[in-house]
């Protein structure tokens, strides 16, 4: 499996064959003109910085024969838009040409109490990468490699460090830091080694084989 992070939590994941594209959001819209020969797209909900409908749109052009799995909210805004898709539920599996995949997680992590709580569906790929989105679910399965958020108004630091030393994958690289560096890639690459998860930097551009 090799991921390029494209910036934020927008990865592309390349698996047997098959290109598959994570929230592509507001963050990495000038990465989106270039990508190509997109086979999937996966949304896990519809913040701005997840899912940017204009990029959506742009990628779907370049990339006519690219397929759509949203969670409920993101599917709402499609259906509005027009675009073709499949929605997904909790604990719902599919599959991405050969590839499994399981929708895990409804909920986003709360903010503030004042704040509504959204939507968000976390995708187990391939058995092997476990992406929550913008949520500390636990897939309860083995993760090999765990896209780690590390930053955001739903967060702070060490309580990545404790879903990484949670969920025990044997890898992970950091998400949603496309407003954040510093301390957000250097404390788990202090914390985590020592629990036996390695952890690897992988900033804009970046691309790594898994």
């Amino acid at each position: 499996m090799k991921i390029t992070k494209l910036g934020h939590c927008c990865l592309l994941v390349e698996t047997k064959g098959k290109r598959i594209l994570t929230d592509p959001g507001s963050y990495t819209v000038e990465a989106h003109s270039k990508l190509e020969n997109i086979d999937f797209i996966l949304f896990t909900h519809e913040h701005q910085d997840h899912y940017h409908v204009d990029s959506l749109k742009l990628i779907i052009q370049n990339n006519p024969h690219a397929v759509v799995f949203s969670n409920s909210s993101v599917s709402e805004l499609l259906t509005q838009e027009g675009i073709p898709h499949t929605k997904i539920s909790h604990d719902e599996s599919f599959d991405l040409g050969g590839i499994p995949v399981l929708g895990l997680g409804e909920k986003h992590a709360q903010m503030h109490s004042s704040i509504p709580v959204s939507s968000n569906l976390g995708f187990y790929i391939d058995k092997k990468l476990w992406y929550p989105g913008d949520a500390f679910t636990d897939p309860e399965r083995s993760v090999e490699v765990l896209a780690l958020p590390v930053s955001g108004p739903w967060m702070k630091i060490g309580e990545a460090i404790d879903y990484a030393l949670l969920i025990q994958p044997k890898k992970a690289f950091p998400v949603h830091d496309g407003t954040r560096f510093g301390s957000a890639h250097v404390l788990p690459g202090k914390v985590l080694p020592q629990h036996g998860i390695e952890f690897v930097v992988m900033v804009e551009g970046d691309t790594k084989e898994f």
